[in-house]
């Protein structure tokens, strides 16, 4: 997936609140449950959870990684992770020792894997025996009335050709026992998977828009159908706005928790 240039400024400044920083507090105090010595994180995106990881875990050395060397310099840039190592990496080929760390999360990133069972293996070989994988995926896009919303404005502006990127990868690996098979396979037990429903607020719908069409990688998909980027941004708003009403936004959004150790 394409996060670069501008795409990681936008996404963090109008999604970060909106989708990510509620879901940080709560798998960051799961990790400090686990009270580890050393954690990985994948997939850290612009830095959100590895913040919230890096204030609440002061003595923790945080290894942040990402593909995208542009979301990492987002990341390192907040003065709340100044002791984070961050460092470019592909979660299904992790360049670090076996049993390196004692925890491994990741928020919203496993969707984006193509090959998830590579990935939950090499986990797996970089945890110490008895460590600990956290990660969190969202829920059907049916169960995510701001993101429904937007696709369905996506759709109907595109008709011949919807883009299908909410409904494909950020909302297409909610199955628990597909989760659990793979990371049996991957040779962790004690899973659990618990589904976790929190509040989602914007100050508008036009942040929302900004942050869905040109903050993700739904902007390649509207340029690569031809569409004016502000207009359909614009077309969004206003399917927003029509959906919540003038001023804030505000739905829940329903995701999954994982734990396996």
């Amino acid at each position: 997936m394409d996060f670069a240039g501008s795409i990681p400024a936008i996404y963090d400044r109008y999604l970060g609140q909106l989708l990510f920083r509620p879901y940080a507090d709560d798998l960051v105090a799961r990790l400090a449950a686990e009270r580890p010595g050393r954690a990985l994180e994948l997939a850290a995106g612009t830095g959100i959870v590895t913040a919230q990881a890096a204030k609440a875990l002061p003595g923790v050395h945080i290894v942040a990684t990402d593909l995208s060397q542009t979301m990492l310099d987002v990341a390192a840039g907040r003065k709340e992770t100044s002791g984070v190592t961050f460092q470019v990496a592909d979660a299904q080929d992790l360049p670090f020792d076996d049993g390196s760390f004692d925890a491994v999360l990741c928020q919203f990133g496993v969707m984006f894997l193509p090959d998830k069972a590579r990935a939950y293996g090499e986990t797996r070989r970089v945890l110490r025996p008895g460590g600990t994988l956290l990660f969190s995926v969202w829920e059907g896009v049916g169960d995510n009335p701001i993101a429904a919303t937007v696709q369905a404005a996506l759709a109907g502006y595109f008709p011949e050709d919807p883009p299908q990127f909410i409904s494909r990868v950020p909302h297409g690996y909610h199955d628990p026992s597909a989760i659990r098979e793979a990371l049996h396979t991957a040779h962790f037990n004690k899973i659990d998977v618990t589904a976790l429903t929190l509040p989602s607020v914007s100050p508008s719908a036009g942040d929302v828009a900004i942050g869905f069409c040109q903050g993700t990688p739904i902007r390649n998909e509207i340029v690569s159908r031809g569409g004016d980027l502000e207009a359909v941004t614009d077309a969004v708003r206003s399917a927003l706005t029509n959906t919540f009403g003038h001023g804030e936004v505000r739905a829940d959004m329903a995701a999954l928790v994982v734990t396996a150790r």
